[in-house]
């Protein structure tokens, strides 16, 4: 036997209330008799009633969902950035729906379609960028947009964005500084916003200084791919002594490559920087000098642009630093006065 839902009629029956009374009790904000709120409340507790959300939706200007379009699930970062921000929204009242896509524009486009089609408040883009067309379509539905290390601006958005280029710089200094003099870059296949950028900042730091890197790019943003680039750097006529890995999958690839591979030590035959800083970082087995993403910095922005009103004529963009965790993958710092 299939048995229905409990309804707020139902309540309103059992409690000697009417249907709007029922309603106001669980209207966060909304005013009725203490009295009544008690005999409502005994009344769906008894039911076991709960308030429907969804059918609320359809009834108020906000349905209190927001889309997390996001790829990659399986990333330790993807994953951490994804657990933070359904704790928060939750906190601040709102469900996240998640719609996991690949890096392409048509699949973003088909989940922020979807997002459309549940009436969700609001999407946070984690993965590829919607066409301005598609955008405004979103706008136009009502759907605030969270762009997420995009270049991009579109009206009534935010986008949150971290100094990528500058943190690749930092890298390239910092191998300079530690006595490198073949410094290496090891990169991925997908030219996101954000790999581009390290890669970017990396590359012209190296060029102030009249220094033509190494490059290494293939596959997808993975170990294995980072155990490749490796195994292709280390095979050179001149390999690199200094190697920043745009991730650190890739840097823990290229690390176990050089020891398991070629027999290097780690820092003292190559020194690996990365980005992100995953949990692994910090394992005794890789101690990763690396950049942290300011995950809490990210989500902080996206509930608090999501929680007031918002101005849909412009934009706003919110930038945040990744700061250098240093362990010991890259050698100690020669003093000044040691020098020669």
């Amino acid at each position: 036997m299939q048995k229905t839902a409990v309804s707020a009629r139902d309540v309103a029956e059992a409690a000697g209330v009417s249907r709007t009374a029922v309603s106001r009790t669980f209207t966060p904000g909304a005013s009725v008799a203490p009295a009544t709120r008690a005999r409502v409340i005994a009344a769906a507790e008894t039911l076991g009633y709960q308030v429907n959300s969804l059918a609320r939706g359809l009834t108020r200007a906000e349905s209190g969902l927001v889309a997390l379009i996001v790829a990659e699930l399986d990333t330790p970062y993807r994953s951490q950035l994804v657990s933070t921000l359904t704790e928060r929204l939750q906190l601040a009242g709102k469900l996240a729906m998640i719609i996991n896509t690949d890096r392409s524009d048509a699949s973003v486009e088909a989940a922020l379609r979807q997002a459309i089609g549940y009436r969700t408040d609001a999407a946070i883009v984690l993965s590829g960028m919607p066409d301005p067309a598609l955008a405004n379509l979103c706008l136009r539905n009502g759907l605030r947009l969270v762009l997420i290390n995009r270049d991009e601006a579109l009206p009534g958005t935010v986008r949150v964005r971290l100094d990528d280029e500058q943190a690749g710089a930092a890298a390239a200094r910092t191998l300079l500084r530690v006595g490198c003099t073949r410094p290496a870059l090891a990169t991925s296949a997908p030219a996101t916003t954000s790999l581009a950028a390290r890669a970017s900042g990396f590359l012209a730091a190296l060029q102030e200084q009249g220094i033509t890197p190494i490059i290494a790019a293939q596959g997808p943003t993975h170990y294995d791919t980072g155990l490749a680039l490796g195994t292709q750097l280390l095979t050179r006529a001149d390999p690199p002594d200094g190697v920043f890995c745009v991730t650190d999958l890739l840097a823990f690839g290229v690390m176990d490559a050089a020891r398991h591979r070629f027999g290097l030590r780690i820092p003292q035959d190559l020194s690996v920087i990365g980005f992100d800083d995953i949990p692994q970082a910090g394992w005794e087995a890789y101690g990763l000098t690396t950049f942290a993403q300011p995950i809490n910095g990210i989500v902080d922005a996206c509930v608090a642009w999501l929680s007031r009103p918002t101005e849909w004529d412009s934009a706003e963009t919110v930038h945040l630093s990744a700061q250098m965790i240093w362990r010991k993958s890259v050698r100690a710092l020669t003093p000044i006065s040691d020098q020669t």
